[in-house]
């Protein structure tokens, strides 16, 4: 199956496990497909993986630079691949979603304490930006997001998606499923989306990328909330 193919199909195919699964419900929507997965993880489960994050925490970057300084402000941790609760967490994702775990990028950890957020971005790539071609190489465009909530602070903290009017309010075990893509396998406007501010408590998340092809990590140049094009 060639790439496009690929990105075609991969829609269809996790849509229909997910509204086969007992646990999963379709969050109404008509401009891309977004489930909730409730009590994906256990309290047990959530609580091993916050101590994991707030040990290997540090600021949150992104790919593409802004001349925002509060773009992106919370801090962020890459999990050990090897770590077993890693390794299981991501064996339970690939049963759940059907995609092939060599398609998944590293696990990567947030932690959102008040007043930190992310604000509106995609999860796809662009093709005409410079960080293009290194992840090209590295598997191609983002297909879908798993994003599971480790905890539901006091207040604030939802995962907005304004274009689609879409808001969801974190909850602690929770999984949030979407696909960045449309029907034709081209990248989804409508799955823009926002991580709220935190207005008490703290926030912690982990989240699962997928790409096209199977990934691989690669060097590429990222930026601190604030850095200016060209910095």
């Amino acid at each position: 199956m060639n790439a496009v193919d690929y990105k075609v199909a991969i829609g269809p195919w996790v849509r229909y496990r997910l509204e086969h699964h007992r646990a999963a419900w379709p969050i109404p929507s008509d401009d891309l497909d977004i489930f909730i997965v409730r009590d994906f993880l256990s309290k047990e489960e959530c609580a091993s993986l916050v101590a994991q994050i707030d040990a290997g925490c540090e600021p949150s970057v992104v790919l593409a630079p802004t001349g925002d300084p509060e773009y992106r402000t919370s801090q962020s941790c890459n999990m050990n691949l090897l770590d077993p609760e890693i390794v299981a967490l991501d064996a339970k994702l690939e049963a759940l979603l059907g995609i092939a775990a060599a398609h998944g990028e590293a696990l990567q950890g947030q932690r959102y304490s008040v007043g930190q957020q992310f604000k509106p971005h995609y999860d796809f790539f662009y093709p005409d930006q410079p960080y293009w071609p290194a992840m090209e190489a590295g598997g191609g465009q983002r297909t879908w997001t798993a994003m599971a909530f480790l905890n539901q602070p006091e207040a604030g903290g939802e995962t907005f998606f304004p274009n689609a009017g879409v808001k969801v309010a974190p909850r602690t075990g929770n999984l949030l499923v979407w696909n960045n893509l449309d029907a034709a396998g081209a990248p989804n406007e409508f799955t823009l989306h926002q991580g709220m501010p935190v207005t008490a408590g703290a926030k912690y998340v982990i989240t699962k990328w997928h790409r096209e092809r199977p990934w691989t990590s690669v060097d590429v140049p990222t930026y601190g909330s604030g850095t200016e094009s060209g910095a």
